[in-house]
């Protein structure tokens, strides 16, 4: 497979190979949850989410940029529609962002003047748009809402009135090239402000009705998830090749090891099925035009973090079986297990 065949190159250099990303590009991944009006595809989230496990099964890096840059996408729905088909009709489009608030967007005319730095935008370099969000300002003060809180919104900012900050210098998922990003005193108008709420969707589908938390809780799980079944697999060759110092048995015979490799395999695909199980669930009702419960919604993002939790253990379980060769930076499954961990460090993803 094409991402595989890539994938240690790409760790290597920093990010994706340029057949990675001209893959990305001609299935049109970067456009699957954008609005078929602007020029995406709309896929149902279901149908995406099982597809960004998979990529992440081959490369974790890959896996990673699909998720994060078609999650960006996802914001089309959220846009003018004029502004949505000029961004996603962009030639080799790819949003990258941050959610952090870190800046300000003062306002100025029909229009805000943005001023910050944004951190971990994986896929920078590819990016032709950049997301974030941005604390609302007038004459140098905060607006603030009925509460009295600082307002914050979101924008959507052209590529070329942003400077990237080569920040990524992590252990693993290299290849996403998560850098920051900064915006010096650059005016957008106020069409380029979006509000993520399902009440001020521009677009029909029922995609963009979904709510943006337990989208964002099981695309990361997938991940996960795919990662560890990727590291799985490989543990379990690695094992297979190794014998007990004193017996000179294979490792893989002896029954806690058996069990160990059992037990991971089991618990992911229980995790899984289950995570999947409620997102069918919530997406069946909001396809039927009906509001997800938010016991339902609280039910997927618990087992989003379930399935999280089973791919730690998973990983974390077999990794002391697997011999210095999983230790040597340059083994595939070593570049997993470095891939794995460095995802877990996501804010949403924390135990």
């Amino acid at each position: 497979m094409r991402i595989c065949q890539h994938a240690a190159a790409a760790d290597v250099g920093g990010f994706l190979e340029p057949v990675q990303q001209a893959l990305i590009h001609r299935r049109g991944w970067l456009r699957m949850l954008a609005p078929r009006a602007t020029g995406g595809a709309e896929l149902p989230l279901p149908e995406v989410v099982r597809l960004e496990e998979e990529i992440a099964a081959a490369d974790g890096s890959m896996g990673w940029v699909v998720t994060l840059c078609a999650g960006a996408g996802w914001f089309a729905g959220f846009l003018p529609p004029d502004l949505a088909r000029e961004i996603i009709g962009t030639r080799r489009v790819c949003l990258a962002g941050s959610g952090a608030p870190t800046g300000f967007a003062e306002r100025e005319g029909d229009g805000f003047r943005i001023t910050g730095r944004w951190d971990y935008a994986s896929g920078a370099p590819m990016a032709t748009h950049f997301t974030l969000n941005a604390v609302l300002r007038e004459n140098g003060q905060p607006l603030r809402d009925e509460n009295g809180a600082p307002r914050i919104s979101a924008f959507a900012v052209p590529a070329a009135q942003v400077s990237i900050v080569p920040t990524w210098h992590s252990v693993g998922l290299r290849a996403t090239a998560s850098h920051s990003y900064s915006i010096q005193g650059q005016w957008v108008p106020s069409s380029h402000g979006f509000v993520i709420d399902a009440a001020h969707a521009t677009a029909p589908g029922p995609l963009y009705q979904f709510p943006f938390y337990p989208l964002a809780y099981i695309t990361l799980a997938a991940n996960l998830a795919g990662m560890a079944r990727h590291f799985v697999g490989l543990a379990r060759d690695s094992i297979a090749r190794r014998k007990h110092t004193m017996s000179g048995q294979p490792l893989v015979q002896r029954p806690e090891v058996e069990r160990l490799l059992h037990d991971a395999q089991t618990q992911l695909v229980q995790a899984r099925d289950h995570a999947y199980a409620l997102l069918d669930r919530a997406w069946a009702r909001v396809a039927a035009g009906e509001e997800v419960p938010q016991a339902e919604i609280e039910s997927l993002q618990d087992a989003s973090l379930s399935l999280v939790a089973a791919s730690r253990s998973a990983v974390d379980g077999l990794y002391p079986y697997c011999g210095l060769y999983a230790a040597n930076v340059h083994s595939t499954i070593n570049r997993v297990w470095r891939d794995f961990h460095t995802a877990t460090q996501h804010s949403l993803l924390l135990p």
